[in-house]
């Protein structure tokens, strides 16, 4: 059975890709908007999904707009003619400023003719770093990796993003005017708050300075930031009201879940789970294992499906990613609990990139830890370390799709 389950599970996360592919979900949205031969269309694609959102967006526009186009360092997808940038993630760069500057100075010559239309994905928040006044790179580069070692989710970590960004929080939103502004948007978030998809460059912000510097202080990371950014964060700024967008949500967890719960009902007696996993890795892991073992043991083959976006808390130095990381706690589990019952658990992100790996995340058995000992690694060690691709990749357990 191990065999069979194991290509119906990949082919279940497949569907759920598929139900979250981003060509499609433009092209399902967008429509081709009245000619104007005195006004532009510009298109700002930005995220992990932004090459094939913007193939999407050819389909139904053509190719004579004005294009440019943001996306991460393993997505090679370029498209001719087109200004391309690679910039870093989930660590902002230079490249990425140079996308932002680039972005603004197309914005700058806006009229109430021109339409933009921003196509927006996961991971545009650090692919377009835009450091508010008197903030440098490399103090939003430390401020970022404070947040990523923090445990902090998604959402919390976008609202004080918000704040030290002139991008973000509307900002696209406010640069883009006069023009009409239209967002697509590809959710990678819990809930689905468009304030805090890729920090909500054509929304209003989820907080304020004050909300932003009170929570840092609660985490203990007040006191080690750089002093441009608190000084930011103490300044008492009134930004005026944000423009008019028509914001639109064209994929989520919630569709790719469904997908892939349908796809598995031909050989699976399926259980979706409607509460979402959030939170530290290692928190998920024990509600996965607490509702294992409420099931276990089963009569028939049984796939118990969750959605959700959890957090790794930083401890060492290694290299992997918050669903490499799941999947490595509960492959520790199984093999400790040492079953002839046979389980397989896969977790891994529709974008087809968990943290700063090529991998989507990882498919694991009750054999993986001792594959792990067995070709001369440490896993307990590895883990301890956040090194959960080495580990995964010792086992042959990495669950690899390329950007999606």
């Amino acid at each position: 059975m191990t065999l069979d389950a194991s290509r119906v599970i990949r082919s279940a996360f497949q569907a759920s890709i598929n139900q979250a592919d981003p060509k499609a979900a433009v092209e399902r949205y967008l429509s081709a908007p009245p000619v104007d031969e005195s006004g532009r269309i510009i298109v700002i694609a930005a995220g992990k999904a932004a090459p094939a959102m913007l193939r999407g967006a050819y389909s139904v526009l053509g190719p004579k707009v004005d294009a440019i186009c943001v996306t991460h360092k393993e997505n090679q997808d370029f498209i001719d003619g087109i200004p391309f940038f690679n910039s870093g993630h989930p660590i902002p760069d230079e490249i990425g400023i140079q996308a932002t500057r680039t972005i603004s100075e197309i914005l700058k010559s806006t009229t109430p003719q021109d339409r933009v239309i921003a196509l927006i994905s996961g991971g545009a928040s650090a692919l377009l770093p835009a450091p508010a006044a008197g903030i440098s790179l490399e103090d939003k580069q430390a401020l970022n990796a404070t947040l990523l070692a923090s445990g902090l989710d998604i959402v919390e970590m976008n609202m004080i993003r918000q704040q030290v960004s002139t991008l973000k929080g509307g900002g696209l939103l406010r640069q883009a005017a006069p023009a009409t502004v239209s967002a697509y948007i590809l959710s990678d978030v819990v809930g689905d708050d468009l304030r805090a998809i890729a920090s909500g460059p054509t929304v209003a912000p989820l907080g304020t300075k004050p909300t932003a510097r009170e929570r840092l202080q609660q985490i203990g990371a007040w006191e080690t930031l750089p002093a441009s950014i608190k000084l930011h964060l103490e300044s008492d700024v009134t930004e005026t009201a944000l423009p008019l967008a028509q914001n639109m949500l064209v994929g989520s967890n919630t569709h790719s879940v469904n997908a892939a719960s349908q796809h598995l009902q031909a050989d699976f007696n399926v259980i979706s789970i409607e509460t979402p996993l959030v939170g530290d890795v290692r928190a998920a892991s024990r509600v996965i294992i607490d509702r294992f073992e409420q099931q276990s043991p089963v009569s028939t083959p049984t796939a118990i499906v969750w959605g959700g976006e959890t957090t790794v808390e930083l401890r060492g130095t290694g290299r992997g990613g918050r669903n490499q990381e799941l999947a490595l706690l509960i492959a520790k589990y199984l093999h400790a609990r040492n079953s002839s019952e046979k389980v397989l658990f896969l977790s891994g992100g529709t974008d087809g990139r968990d943290g700063p790996t090529d991998a989507a995340g990882a498919l694991v058995d009750g054999g993986t830890w001792q594959r792990i000992i067995e070709r001369g690694s440490n896993p307990d060690a590895l883990l301890d370390n956040n090194d959960s691709y080495v580990a995964l990749e010792a086992a042959g357990d990495l669950l690899i799709t390329g950007a999606t």
